[in-house]
């Protein structure tokens, strides 16, 4: 290749217990270029980086940089020797400014005013064709914009190798296109960048090099001009055909399962919606537009202040005095480590958790009942490990969201609430869910949020837009016009309707 290698992985293994995370892999980061780094759920692949960024060591094998070995016993030398990870869970203090997040931490910056430490980061932004603003405080940015600024704390430490897991997972198309042109410009000026996507059409677009990781093991490494196409790179990913196809069949609107009325609050206004069981309803809008808020407050998890939310035919304060655990609600979050899961519980305990009224007897819960479910479950979903005494912190982001796919459509729900439910999925792991989703809508009726606007499209038949906490548009997928104004409505650049709401 044209540019030296600035890094070289020899040999890296790592286990967590019987979980082999890693075996024997090497591999070479170029300077200018960008590596694409691919597997599925489990294979390995944050593992690796987190071993190349300093978060975890490695049981065997080197690590060379720019042909010296050495040990990066932690992040900060790690980051000494300039690798920097941008992750997916943003590391900011909201209430302070762009420019003093990126000078937090940093000796000799005690005397720095407001004013110089403003122009060094804008002259940063500037260099790398980025458009925030330093003086803005961090809780008034957009996702795309918080991502910015992760990137800018990197680019400030002079990081030379920068490690993306996952980064369009929150940004709307634009932002991503953003990001890309951001990336490009990095390597222009030297730098060597690993890109970990689930996103085949993504990498296709911005990878110089492609490396491919299957349960622990490096299967290929090739040039990105050399794959013909998405299908071509999936399967090489899953060691099978990858369809991208979803059979999205019509199924007869029935039962009202969800009315929203006039729902205001301090964030949300005039919020009107309905949802019948054999429909899909994709909520789309970048990050921090209400969707949350709505989320929480049809789930139960916030009281709704004024208008009316009936959910089965029940006002939403008698429906949550004491819902069913079955053939009622089940909500997908999309906080997978924090709210649908608990860390340090083991496989079956995480499973308990929405289910256990199915199982218990009075004050009893006979487990062994639970366990043949949940290993059905397991082999069904195919979640790794397949371990049901495994913590529920030992699996990977894409194993950890199948375990609640199948727990919660074990419930048999009648009204689904998906919260990005294929975020940090694989390509083949999204093909199981969006069938499954639609197969679901048989007995439901399905509100999906995300950020995929592919997705939202090629699983909803109607598309709600959500901007400043209230819906511009409700519209069917079948109307090309409006969905062509999707990205205009999400950055609020067009004159918001009168919400459609029936079906």
């Amino acid at each position: 290749m044209a540019h030296p290698a600035i890094i070289r992985l020899e040999g890296i293994s790592k286990a967590f217990g019987t979980v082999r995370a890693n075996h024997n892999i090497s591999l070479e980061i170029h300077n200018g270029r960008i590596l694409a780094l691919l597997g599925e759920n489990g294979a390995g692949k944050s593992t690796l980086m987190s071993i190349l960024a300093g978060q975890l060591q490695p049981d065997s094998g080197s690590i060379y940089h720019d042909g010296d070995e050495q040990i990066f016993s932690s992040t900060e030398k790690a980051i000494d020797a300039g690798i920097g990870m941008v992750y997916q869970h943003f590391k900011l203090v909201e209430a302070m400014s762009v420019a003093e997040n990126i000078f937090l931490g940093h000796s000799g910056t005690l005397w720095l005013g407001n004013k110089k430490m403003n122009r060094i980061v804008g002259d940063l932004t500037k260099r790398y064709g980025m458009t925030i603003n330093p003086e803005s405080m961090i809780f008034d940015l957009s996702m795309g914009e918080k991502q910015q600024v992760e990137i800018l704390k990197l680019l400030f430490r002079q990081s030379n190798i920068l490690i993306f897991d996952e980064p369009t997972a929150v940004l709307t198309p634009h932002e991503a296109q953003n990001l890309f042109k951001t990336m490009k410009q990095m390597t222009d000026a030297g730098k060597a960048i690993v890109f970990i996507s689930h996103k085949l059409e993504e990498v296709m677009s911005i990878a110089d090099d492609i490396a491919i990781l299957r349960r622990g093991e490096l299967t290929d490494v090739m040039l990105a001009a050399d794959v013909t196409s998405t299908s071509e790179l999936a399967e090489r990913m899953v060691g099978r055909e990858v369809l991208f196809d979803v059979d999205r069949y019509p199924v007869e609107p029935r039962q009202l399962v969800l009315k929203i009325e006039q729902l205001q609050d301090e964030m949300l206004t005039n919020i009107n919606l309905q949802l019948r069981q054999g429909e899909v309803l994709g909520i789309v809008g970048v990050a921090g537009n209400g969707q949350k808020p709505l989320v929480e407050t049809i789930c139960g998890l916030r009281r709704p202040s004024d208008g009316t939310v009936t959910l089965f035919g029940m006002e939403w304060k008698k429906f949550f005095s004491k819902p069913s655990w079955e053939k009622a609600l089940s909500y997908i979050p999309e906080d997978r480590q924090g709210l649908a899961t608990c860390q340090g519980l083991d496989l079956l305990e995480n499973f308990l958790l929405t289910t256990r009224d199915g199982f218990s007897t009075g004050a009893w819960l006979p487990r062994e009942n639970a366990r043949e479910k949940a290993e059905n479950l397991i082999k069904t979903f195919d979640i790794r490990p397949a371990d049901l005494s495994a913590l529920a912190w030992q699996l990977s982001g894409g194993n950890l969201q199948k375990l609640v796919l199948s727990r919660e459509f074990y419930r048999k729900p009648r009204l689904i609430v998906a919260e990005q439910p294929t975020q940090g999925l694989d390509i083949a792991a999204a093909e199981d869910v969006w069938n499954l989703l639609l197969k679901a809508r048989e007995q439901a009726g399905i509100l999906l949020i995300t950020g995929d606007l592919s997705e939202a499209l090629s699983l909803s038949d109607r598309i709600a837009v959500m901007y400043g906490g209230t819906i511009v548009d409700t519209f069917s997928t079948r109307d090309d016009d409006k969905v062509a104004l999707i990205p205009q409505m999400m950055a609020g650049l067009t004159e918001a309707k009168s919400p459609v709401t029936t079906t």
